[in-house]
């Protein structure tokens, strides 16, 4: 699947002042690519991954998943689009603190409405990849920062999406457990040929990204 801004400007208005967050940017990312949205605070990279994820609108021009235009697809197919084939992983890990590490992996696969038995398979499956299969059970709240990152991650690769956006991944943890996340999205990357779109300061995340791409002031710079 490949994922595609063309000529994308996107404008928000706070009080009386107009905030251009994207301005005419063109981007294409493909199946099985590994890149590396980097600029500064403001430059616009999370306006483009929300974007890209088809979580909001462009102000202009036109976001492409493979030959469909995103603006003509209608509210359940844009929930659709981001069930089954867009993973996201928030800075903040979005977890649902009622429910365990089990619960939280397993609800795309609720919404998706498949029979218990396989849901318990996939998921039991899912947490011994990412090294949790000791923590099901547990609530998120009992979890380190680098645990708490690996269920976000296990949760948006669970419906097995074709891209995983995240944005700033690495933010929260330590040096050594930002390592081993990078370790494992890069396996993920290079066995199963997911596409990572990373939006990010860490340098660590740019050295392993096979593509960079500079964006400031809501415009592409390099890439």
């Amino acid at each position: 699947m490949s994922i595609t801004l063309k000529s994308v400007s996107k404008e928000y208005r706070l009080g009386q002042t107009t905030v251009h967050a994207l301005r005419n940017v063109s981007l294409e990312i493909t199946q099985g690519e590994f890149v590396a949205l980097v600029g500064p605070s403001g430059s616009g990279k999370s306006t483009a991954l929300q974007l890209m994820g088809a979580l909001d609108h462009p102000s202009s021009g036109e976001v492409w998943v493979d030959d469909q235009a995103v603006n003509q697809l209608n509210d359940r197919e844009l929930a659709r689009l981001r069930r089954d084939r867009i993973g996201f992983i928030f800075q903040s890990f979005n977890l649902i603190p009622v429910l365990s590490v089990f619960g939280n992996v397993e609800l795309p696969l609720v919404l998706k409405k498949l029979p218990k038995q396989e849901r318990q398979e996939k998921v039991q499956a899912m947490l011994e990849r990412v090294g949790l299969a000791d923590r099901a059970q547990h609530k998120t709240e009992e979890l380190s920062g680098g645990q708490r990152q690996r269920v976000a991650i296990a949760r948006a690769l669970i419906t097995t999406p074709s891209i995983v956006l995240s944005d700033e991944p690495t933010a929260n943890l330590d040096s050594k457990t930002g390592e081993e996340i990078l370790d494992l999205m890069q396996r993920l990357n290079q066995q199963d040929r997911v596409t990572l779109l990373f939006a990010t300061h860490d340098p660590n995340i740019v050295a392993r990204a096979k593509r960079v791409v500079s964006i400031l002031d809501g415009q592409i710079r390099d890439g």
